[in-house]
């Protein structure tokens, strides 16, 4: 009987162990406890934390909810880890990304970070991993844990960030070879001649000794090789001072142009200040593009040359690689990188030496010399620069984090609830001489290439409070920024900005300018508005080519009623628009058709085709777009409708189509074209019509006064769960640029409260 008492306590003293919780679930648990998430009734999440951190908690975890796929993807991608789940075909892509992102310097970073960045960091891998622990069926492929300075390899938030300008062919082009190619070649000391791995092979590759690498095309040297056109980048950033509007406050416009589901549409708060609306990218902590209570910020893709490549003269002596830089030689250090890739067995790896200078890694080679490449590189400033601007209560506080000067590759258009506007242009110019030619790799030899200083915010083109009333951003130049309140191009360095006006820029212009009733239905109808500026010169060129062709020849009489039918148009899209059909794929065909000369002209081919273009190769195009359009469709008078179309069959990152599925017409068209709202839309494998992946994605539109007033839009649906009712819900708000009301107050959220609940709950 004593026996017995003793095996029944030790056996409850194990049981008690077992359930002893783990110190780390329970810090979850109590962390979990203290955040509330309310879904309202479009599926959106309204997280609720006492402490900044809490909230971050609390948003990471619903993000998850909604699409842990999607954080794993970024994460994986931002650590170079993309080949370990996708397999041989992304080594390039992480030998990429390892070039400028290492672990250890990450921790490194994270132990000196801020104590309340860290408190944030901490609560972002623990919202992560809290959601695995409590859903044990969603199996990451890699990423099994999180740790918290992973949050530093993903700072910022574009959907293309600067390490991405860097070619991946031209990166396996260098280090897809051996690099045995310096070895043993050298002259005596003293030698001046150049020696570079590249240079050998290329010269074994000519005489047979090595076969030449199997190139992947990543990306296209000649986009108009393509059967469809790349779709342009970029997005669409509108501000209306109170003095240009019915109601005295200011508006604000957030439409990003980016691939579809990219961001999720989110609202976290906290105790402590936060209270910011938005969208933010997969797995990071911040609202990217949003607004809080008091302002309100929206991104663009910047033209600013920023990016800077080095010319390198490597020599050999004594073994040993080196650079010339002034009178000297320096040497070029190396690394191992090894990048693990997942194959049809399991795991393998390989591995890579690395070169680097002083300017940065060699990532290609050019002409006989090794080319590095020179970026920003502050992954704890933009991440503090990109989390305290959702938290700026006006002009001057936002500024403020301006300062930081990490928000390298984007515009900011910025509106306020005291009636500030405010355009800032990139936010990370490093001064440079003007006598160097900075789009093109300059000599790294030469100390006179170094950079400088950032350039403050008052010697980069900017705007505040323009008398015009109204900014605007489409990726455009800034130099239209406000109509005559812009900045002047002569006054900037030519590196300050490299890009040009766009058509967008152009329609931007036309809608804003003259206006001082502007509310936000009338904002949302200016955004949506239905002209195509591109087609204002090449319609017309067009009908001069077919009105100056003989009467008999071919195309006189088989184009007369196509011609006919654009002479009349308004250049206006539509679902019913067939003329818009019709353009649309007379303008893909000449973009094709044209774009080598145009480029060996130099000139777009929007001005090619207006002023070089002979008329039978115009009217070519024409011919060839109405026979696709009738082998494809039946009839070269398909309506816009019923050709470009939304589709979402599924939660699946590259999304698949098929013309037997459900889908939604879509009026608004590429923004190739001038439109505004932008649907970057192509027929796939399978399909005839033309399905949309990218353009407007998120669409808000925000006042700014005692209250904060906004609608907004976002593509398909928040939920990636296909038997969600929220994975497809906004369809056909979206097609339609039908913006909802935005629940920003407490009273809104409970009004329209489908269920609330705590993490793990």
């Amino acid at each position: 009987m004593k026996k017995l008492a003793i095996l029944l306590a030790l056996a409850a003293a194990s049981c008690g162990r077992a359930e002893a919780p783990d110190p780390e679930v329970a810090r979850w648990e109590d962390r979990a406890a203290r955040v509330s998430i309310v879904r309202d009734d479009w599926g959106i999440p309204h997280i609720y934390g006492p402490t900044d951190a809490d909230a971050v908690f609390g948003l990471v975890y619903a993000q998850a909810e909604d699409d842990f796929n999607r954080i794993e993807v970024n994460f994986l991608n931002s650590q170079g880890r993309l080949a370990e789940a996708e397999g041989e075909g992304e080594l390039w892509r992480d030998l990429r990304m390892k070039l400028f992102i290492d672990p250890e310097d990450m921790k490194r970073q994270y132990t000196a970070s801020p104590d309340w960045l860290q408190a944030l960091m901490n609560a972002w891998a623990d919202g992560l991993n809290y959601y695995l622990y409590t859903h044990p069926e969603t199996t990451p492929r890699v990423l099994t844990r999180f740790e918290p300075w992973m949050a530093l390899t993903f700072s910022e938030g574009s959907i293309g960030g600067d390490i991405e300008r860097v070619s991946l062919r031209e990166l396996e082009a260098f280090y897809g070879r051996p690099q045995a190619g310096v070895e043993g070649r050298a002259g005596a000391p003293g030698d001046d001649r150049l020696v570079t791995a590249a240079a050998e092979q290329d010269a074994r590759i000519a005489s047979g000794d090595l076969p030449g690498p199997d190139l992947a095309p990543v990306e296209a040297d000649e986009p108009w090789a393509a059967e469809f056109l790349p779709e342009p980048g970029g997005s669409n950033g509108f501000a209306i001072a109170p003095k240009n509007t019915r109601d005295g406050h200011a508006l604000l416009l957030i439409n990003p142009h980016t691939s579809f589901f990219f961001r999720a549409e989110v609202h976290v708060r906290s105790d402590e200040g936060l209270n910011a609306y938005g969208a933010v990218t997969w797995g990071q902590f911040f609202v990217y593009q949003g607004f809080n209570e008091r302002a309100g910020w929206m991104h663009t893709s910047s033209g600013v040359d920023n990016i800077d490549e080095y010319l390198e003269t490597v020599v050999e002596e004594d073994g040993g690689l080196f650079y010339r830089y002034g009178d000297d030689e320096r040497p070029i250090t190396s690394e191992e990188i090894t990048v693990p890739y997942r194959t049809g067995t399991g795991m393998a790896e390989r591995t890579f030496t690395v070169y680097r200078t002083h300017h940065g890694p060699v990532v290609r080679a050019e002409n006989g010399k090794w080319v590095t490449v020179r970026l920003m590189e502050e992954p704890t400033k933009a991440l503090i620069q990109s989390y305290s601007r959702t938290k700026a209560d006006g002009y001057e506080s936002f500024k403020a984090t301006m300062q930081l000067h990490t928000n390298s590759s984007n515009n900011t258009v910025f509106a306020d609830a005291d009636g500030n506007v405010a355009y800032f242009h990139s936010n990370f110019i490093p001064r440079r001489e003007t006598r160097f030619d900075w789009e093109e790799p300059v000599d790294g030899s030469d100390p006179a290439t170094e950079w400088g200083e950032v350039l403050s915010i008052e010697e980069t083109p900017g705007v505040l409070n323009p008398s015009s009333g109204w900014i605007q951003n489409t990726n455009n130049w800034p130099f239209t920024v406000s109509g005559p309140d812009s900045p002047r191009r002569s006054d900037f360095p030519l590196y300050v900005e490299s890009g040009g006006e766009n058509a967008r820029g152009l329609h931007a212009v036309r809608v804003l300018e003259g206006r001082t009733d502007f509310t936000i239905e009338s904002l949302i109808e200016a955004a949506f508005d239905s002209y195509l500026t591109a087609f204002e010169s090449l319609v017309p060129a067009l009908v001069r080519a077919w009105d100056r062709t003989p009467a008999g020849a071919p195309t006189k009489d088989a184009l007369a009623e196509q011609i006919a039918l654009l002479r009349d148009w308004d250049l206006r899209w539509g679902v019913e628009s067939v003329p818009t059909s019709l353009a649309v794929f007379w303008g893909e065909d000449l973009f094709r058709s044209l774009g080598s000369a145009a480029r060996s002209a130099r000139m777009s081919v929007d001005a090619y085709a207006t002023t070089r273009a002979a008329p039978a190769e115009l009217l070519a195009s024409l011919d060839a777009a109405s026979r696709r359009l009738e082998e494809d469709f039946g009839s070269w008078r398909t309506p816009w409708g019923e050709i470009n179309r939304f589709q979402r069959l599924t939660g699946d990152i590259v999304q698949p189509f098929s013309d037997d599925g459900p889908s939604t017409p879509v009026a608004f068209t590429s923004s190739r074209w001038g439109s505004l709202a932008s649907f970057g839309a192509r027929p796939y494998p399978g399909t005839k019509r033309w399905y949309g992946t990218s353009g407007n994605s998120f669409v808000a539109v925000v006042e700014f006064g005692d209250r904060v007033r906004a609608r907004a839009v976002t593509a398909g649906g928040l939920a990636s769960d296909p038997a969600s009712p929220h994975f497809n819900d906004q369809a056909e708000r979206y097609a339609e640029g039908d913006l909802r009301e935005v629940y920003f107050y407490p009273e809104q959220i409970e009004a329209h409260q489908e269920r609330e609940y705590h993490p793990g709950g």
